[in-house]
C-alpha cells in the first residue's frame, strides 16, 4: 500500500474521534464536543473533514463501537439474507438480530438495522460537513479549483452512503448540506425512492459531464489522484452506472459502462484490467488494476484495529489460526452453483438455485450419500454422529468452475497457504460444510495484513480492501444492459460474459493447486489442479436460446463471480419486477425460499434458516428502524408490510 494513502487513512481515525456535526440520532440533537466551523476554515480542516467522511465508508466509528453491523461488505444484508451464506456460529449467537435477517422474520426493532442506518447517515453528514466548510475558508489556503474538487468528492461520498441506504431500505430521506440542526429542518421525510438524487450526486462529481475531463481546472473529480484511495472521475462514472442499474435505466448505464471498459483508469492512472481472480481478495494486491473503487482498510497503524475491515471481524473459521467466530459460512446453494457440464454452468429457471439438474457438491467426510429417496441421493449427515470420522472420505469428482475454491473453503482443498481446509470441523456450532475464504489473509502475509480487532479478536482485523466496484462488475453490468434493453443484443452480452469466463478458462495458473507438501503449505503449490476444474466460454448459446436463457446466464455468472461479496441479495432485488426488474413476479421470493427448502434437506437441520419464510412484496427491502421513526416526529413512514 502506498505510504501516502496510509497517512491519509490514519489521519481519518483521528477525525472520526473529534470532528463531526452528525450524531447517532441523525440530526435532531445538538452535537457536543465538536470543533467549530471557524477552527476548521482552512485547507487542513477541510481535508480532515473529507478524510473523516472517507473513514465512515468502512462502517466503523469509535464513538458508537459499530463494527460488523454496519460494515460496507454487507455480509448480513446482502449475504446471509440471500442464498449466498448462512449466519454460521451457533444457533443463538448474535440472536435475535442476525438470525432475523437470515430467516426474514426481521422487524424495525432489529439492532443491526439501526446501526446500518446511523452509520450511513453519519457518513452523509460528514460529507455535508466538508461541503458546508468550503465557503467559510477565507485565508487563501483553498483555491477555487481545489474547493470545487472537495465538493465533488464529498458529493460522491454522499451518493455512496445514500446508495447503501437505498439498497437496504429503499425509501429513505435524502439529506443534503442544507439540512442541519441549526436550521431546524432536520426531520426529513421518506416519500419514496431517491435514485434520481443519488444519480445527481454522482453526475455532479463527474462535473455534470459524461466526458472525462482533460484539464486540471475542469469541474468535478480529476481522472487521477495523488492519494490512490480517493475517488476519481471514473469511480464516479462507475457508481452512476450502478445507480442506473438499480433504477433499471439500462440505456443510460450502457454508454457509461462502455466508456469505462474502453477508457477507465484507476485513481493512480492505471488502465482497468482483469488480473488473477484471487488478487481481488488479497490485501497484498489492494488497489490493483481491477479495483474501480475500493474502501481502504489498514492495520498496524496505531489505531488499535479501528482502520481495518470491521464488517468481517466475525467471519473467520473457528479452530484454526483464530479462536472466533465462524460467521458468514458459504451456503450449499452457492457451492452447487459452480457445477459445470462441458465447461458451462448448469442453468435453472430461477437464477441457478438447486434443481433436478444439480447434484450436491458437499465435500466433507462428515457427510454421506443418503439412500432415502426423498433426498434423491444427496449428501446428509450420518445418523451415527459419534463415529462420524470413521466415515470414509471420497472427494467429489464433479466438474466445477475454478472460482469455487477461491470463494468457498471446502474440506480437503488447499485453504490459501494455511493448510487443507477442515470444512465442517472448522465451523462453530451449527453444522455447515463450508468456510468463508475471500476475507481471510494469507499466512505468509499475516504480520503485515492482519491485526487484533478492538483488543479481543486475534488477527481478525484485516487490511483487505472492500472493492465496492471492480472491473468484472463493469463487464457483467454491461452484459445485463445488453440483455435487458428494449432491443436486446444477446451476442454482445455473450461476449462480455465470456471475457469474465476466459479469465479463468485461459489461465489455469489462476486456479487453486495442490500443495507440494500437505504438512508444510509454506513450501508452495504444484501445477496440479486441486479439483476437477472445467470452464469454457459460451459459443453462440445466447442468441440460439433467446433472451430468457441469456438473462439467466448473465445472472448466474454474476452469482458465481461475486459470491460471498455481500452483493447477492441486492442483485436479486434488482432482478425482481416489484421495483422494475426484468424477471417474473415473485422471482426473488422463489429463489430464496427454494434455497431455504433445499438446504434444510441437505443439512438435515438448520433451525435459523427454517425459522421463517421470505414474503414477496415485503422482504425485498428491510424495515425502517423504529427508533428512527420515533425520533423523526412522524416524518418517516415504515416500509410496506412492516409495523
Amino acid at each position: 500500500m502506498k505510504k501516502s494513502f496510509f497517512k491519509f487513512i490514519a489521519l481519518g481515525s483521528l477525525v472520526v474521534l473529534t470532528l463531526t456535526y452528525s450524531c447517532k440520532k441523525l440530526l435532531n440533537k445538538e452535537p457536543t464536543g465538536s470543533l467549530s466551523a471557524s477552527v476548521l476554515a482552512n485547507k487542513a480542516g477541510v481535508d480532515g473533514l473529507l478524510i473523516g467522511a472517507y473513514h465512515m465508508l468502512s462502517g466503523f466509528t469509535n464513538t458508537y463501537g459499530t463494527s460488523w453491523e454496519g460494515g460496507i461488505d454487507n455480509w448480513t444484508y446482502g449475504g446471509i439474507a440471500a442464498d449466498d451464506a448462512y449466519k454460521g456460529s451457533n444457533t443463538t449467537d448474535q440472536a435475535p438480530f442476525a438470525p432475523e435477517i437470515e430467516n426474514h422474520t426481521v422487524d424495525g426493532n432489529n439492532e443491526y438495522l439501526e446501526e446500518k442506518w446511523t452509520d450511513e447517515y453519519n457518513g452523509i453528514q460528514r460529507a455535508n460537513d466538508a461541503i458546508r466548510e468550503i465557503p467559510l475558508v477565507k485565508d487563501g489556503s483553498v483555491t477555487a479549483a481545489y474547493g470545487g474538487e472537495v465538493i465533488a468528492e464529498a458529493r460522491f461520498l454522499r451518493g455512496v452512503f445514500e446508495m447503501e441506504l437505498a439498497k437496504v431500505f429503499r425509501n429513505v430521506p435524502y439529506v443534503d448540506e442544507t439540512v442541519t440542526y441549526s436550521t431546524g429542518n432536520y426531520n426529513v421525510p421518506n416519500p419514496g425512492p431517491i435514485w434520481d438524487k443519488i444519480e445527481a450526486d454522482f453526475l455532479f462529481a463527474m462535473g455534470n459531464s459524461t466526458t472525462a475531463p482533460t484539464s486540471a481546472t475542469a469541474p468535478g473529480l480529476p481522472t487521477t489522484q495523488a492519494q490512490i484511495g480517493r475517488a476519481n472521475w471514473y469511480a464516479a462514472e462507475a457508481m452512476l452506472a450502478y445507480a442506473y442499474m438499480f433504477d433499471h435505466k439500462y440505456s443510460s448505464a450502457l454508454p457509461l459502462l462502455t466508456d469505462l471498459i474502453n477508457n477507465g483508469r484507476t485513481a493512480g492512472g492505471t488502465p482497468y484490467a482483469l488480473g488473477p481472480y484471487e488478487n481481488n481478495f488479497n490485501a497484498s494486491f489492494n488497489n490493483s488494476p481491477e479495483s474501480v473503487f475500493a474502501v481502504q482498510m489498514t492495520v498496524n497503524d496505531g489505531s488499535g484495529g479501528d482502520n481495518g475491515n470491521p464488517g468481517e471481524a466475525l467471519n473467520f473459521p473457528a479452530g484454526t489460526y483464530t479462536g472466533c467466530c465462524g460467521f458468514d459460512q458459504p451456503a450449499i446453494t452457492l457451492g452447487n452453483a459452480f457445477q459445470t457440464v462441458n465447461g458451462l454452468p448448469i442453468l435453472g429457471s430461477t437464477g441457478g438455485i438447486p434443481n433436478s439438474n444439480l447434484t450436491n457438491l458437499i465435500n466433507d467426510h462428515n457427510y454421506i450419500v443418503s439412500s432415502d429417496p426423498k433426498t434423491k441421493g444427496l449428501y446428509i449427515l450420518p445418523a451415527d454422529t459419534a463415529n462420524v470420522n470413521a466415515v470414509p472420505f471420497t472427494p467429489t469428482t464433479q466438474a466445477v468452475d475454478p472460482r469455487l475454491d477461491w470463494t468457498v473453503g471446502r474440506f480437503g482443498i488447499p485453504y490459501l497457504d494455511w493448510g487443507l481446509c477442515g470444512g465442517e470441523q472448522w465451523s462453530r456450532g451449527d453444522v455447515t460444510p463450508y468456510n468463508p475464504i475471500k476475507n481471510v489473509f494469507w499466512h505468509n502475509a499475516e504480520a503485515t495484513t492482519s491485526d487484533n480487532f478492538e483488543g479481543w479478536a486475534t488477527n481478525q482485523d484485516v487490511s483487505n480492501n472492500y472493492n465496492l466496484v471492480r472491473f468484472a462488475d463493469i463487464y457483467l453490468w454491461r452484459a445485463e444492459c445488453y440483455v435487458n434493453e428494449a432491443s436486446p443484443n444477446l451476442a454482445a452480452a455473450e461476449l462480455d460474459v465470456n471475457i469474465i469466463r476466459n479469465r479463468m478458462a485461459n489461465h489455469p495458473e489462476y486456479w487453486v493447486h495442490t500443495y507440494i507438501d500437505n504438512s508444510n503449505p509454506g513450501k508452495g503449490f504444484t501445477t496440479t489442479p486441486a479439483a476437477n476444474y472445467q470452464i469454457k466460454p459460451y459459443n453462440g448459446q445466447f442468441t440460439a436460446n433467446g433472451q430468457a436463457y441469456a438473462r439467466n446466464a448473465v445472472e448466474v455468472e454474476r452469482q458465481i463471480e461475486t459470491g460471498m461479496e455481500g452483493r447477492r441479495f441486492f442483485d436479486l432485488q434488482r432482478y425482481d419486477p416489484l421495483y422494475g426488474g426484468p424477471e417474473a413476479a415473485g422471482f426473488m421470493a422463489g429463489v430464496i425460499n427454494a434455497h431455504k427448502t433445499q438446504d434444510i434437506i441437505w443439512l438435515g437441520s438448520n433451525p435459523v434458516l427454517a425459522g421463517g419464510t421470505f414474503t414477496a412484496g415485503k422482504n425485498e427491502i428491510y424495515p425502517i428502524p423504529l427508533p428512527q421513526i420515533d425520533l423523526e416526529g412522524g416524518q418517516l413512514k415504515q416500509n410496506p408490510g412492516y409495523q
